[in-house]
């Protein structure tokens, strides 16, 4: 193994602690808070927030949609740019805290902002950010990464950088309280799949990782197991943090990673308004199966220490339907179809766009190219 690992992220967690807002925020700071569609007015996070600002000049903007848009945001810059805005508060689940990197990092680029996600452009500098979380899932409030949708061309792109991972996140379980049951699905899915992108590779002799990994998979799906007590304070606040540990970088480091789930998926929400999570759990089964060789001892281990399944020459199949029955528990659909995607020819245009992005390549030895993509896209369906 060689790595180095460095998370400058202070986390604050736990009932109350978005008030310790105030002694993040120097005094001085010009802020704007961004968040999505208004429910943070009615659960009452918006006004912990405003009490935690006061006497600091700030301004708002909201209206970050699921899948943040580009065209949205661009708005957005453009106020930060308006009002020498210092510090950009994002608050809110993934979509907020990922558009709002994108934000801060195109308001110091001259150039447009696509060329971000679309790597014409390497941020080396943004305004600074602090996220207060509302929805776990994506592990956004305490990484360096992001995904941003362009509408107007129905692409949607990833982007990393050192410069706008957050300061720090608030993470208080209590605002989770008002949750639909679909956003903690999503939040248990994309977590559970955050971290098999990062342990079901192959073999390495991380035995930490590997430990971590095991560990955080057995707790997602135990709370899967239990969603019936989700409205309990430890579901929320284990849900919470498992969420933030599965992509804050350290189950990662050394080791393999994949991804092409995620890159697969990415394509399927562009072109049919899919929820992230529920792509991941429609494409995640249906790649393992196909690279199911390549990732056989991992998923052997996996079955054994997550799914405690008992040994045998097809442990790594019986772990791969472990999986699919964990997302079904959770209500996910049987394939692409039942989804809604209805398109004959939805493999063919799928694996095109992933073509023309340039996911050649993916996964932990490249070998998911666009050949295997649409494979994987026709059992999906």
């Amino acid at each position: 193994m060689l790595f180095s690992y460095h998370n400058p992220t202070r986390i604050l967690f736990g009932r109350g602690q978005i008030a310790a807002l105030a002694e993040c925020l120097d005094p001085q700071a010009r802020v704007l808070l961004i968040y999505g569609g208004g429910s943070i007015r009615k659960n009452g996070v918006y006004d912990q927030v405003a009490r935690a600002l006061a006497g600091h000049s700030w301004w708002e903007f909201s209206g970050v949609e699921p899948n943040p848009h580009m065209e949205t945001l661009d708005k957005a810059v453009a106020l930060v740019r308006e009002h020498g805005v210092d510090f950009i508060l994002a608050v809110g689940g993934g979509s907020v805290i990922d558009g709002s990197k994108y934000v801060a990092a195109a308001a110091l680029y001259d150039g447009d902002g696509w060329d971000i996600p679309s790597r014409r452009h390497t941020v080396r500098s943004a305004v600074p950010l602090g996220a207060v979380l509302t929805l776990p899932a994506t592990g956004s409030e305490s990484n360096a990464g992001a995904v941003i949708t362009r509408a107007a061309t129905g692409e949607k792109l990833p982007f990393g950088a050192p410069a706008v991972q957050p300061r720090f996140a608030v993470l208080d379980p209590d605002t989770m309280k008002s949750l639909p049951e679909r956003q903690l699905v999503n939040g248990i899915i994309d977590s559970f799949v955050h971290v098999c992108e990062q342990y079901l590779t192959r073999p390495t002799g991380a035995m930490v990782q590997d430990g971590y990994s095991e560990a955080l998979l057995r707790t997602l799906a135990a709370l899967a197991g239990d969603f019936a007590g989700r409205d309990d304070d430890l579901w929320r606040a284990n849900l919470m943090w498992a969420a933030n540990q599965g992509l804050n970088g350290l189950v990662g480091v050394g080791v393999p990673q994949d991804w092409a789930t995620h890159m697969i998926g990415h394509e399927i929400t562009a072109r049919y308004g899919l929820d992230h999570a529920v792509t991941l759990a429609l494409v995640q089964p249906a790649l393992l199966r196909v690279r199911l060789e390549a990732k056989r001892a991992k998923l052997a281990q996996m079955g054994r220490a997550v799914f405690g399944l008992a040994p045998g020459a097809d442990l790594a199949e019986r772990t791969v339907d472990a999986i699919e029955a964990l997302y079904r528990s959770l209500g996910i659909p049987a394939g692409l179809r039942a989804a809604g995607v209805a398109e004959p020819d939805a493999p063919e245009r799928l694996t095109d766009a992933l073509t023309r992005h340039g996911m050649t390549a993916l996964g932990e030895d490249g070998a998911v190219t666009p050949e295997v993509a649409r494979a994987i896209l026709t059992r999906a369906l």
